[in-house]
């Protein structure tokens, strides 16, 4: 299964997050994304979101400053009715 790539590296506070939600609504529940970013600030951004959103936070690493998320959705598209 092919990851979804998402690089908000440089970007600052809930930026790389804000990108990782808008491509996550596109993936089907069981899809993985991969977000990269800088901000060390994302650790935890990335944490909360996936947990108050319903994904799952499957392994994160941070290598020469870079941090490598990796995500798998857990809703589809369609059962985010509101």
């Amino acid at each position: 299964m092919a990851e979804t790539m998402v690089d908000a590296r440089f970007l600052k506070g809930p930026m790389p997050v804000l990108r990782a939600a808008r491509v996550l609504r596109s993936l089907d529940s069981g899809e993985r994304l991969r977000l990269l970013a800088t901000d060390p600030g994302t650790v935890v951004d990335v944490r909360d979101f996936c947990r108050d959103n319903g994904h799952a936070l499957l392994s994160w690493s941070e290598m020469k400053g870079v941090l490598s998320f990796t995500i798998r959705c857990g809703r589809s598209p369609q059962s985010t009715g509101g």
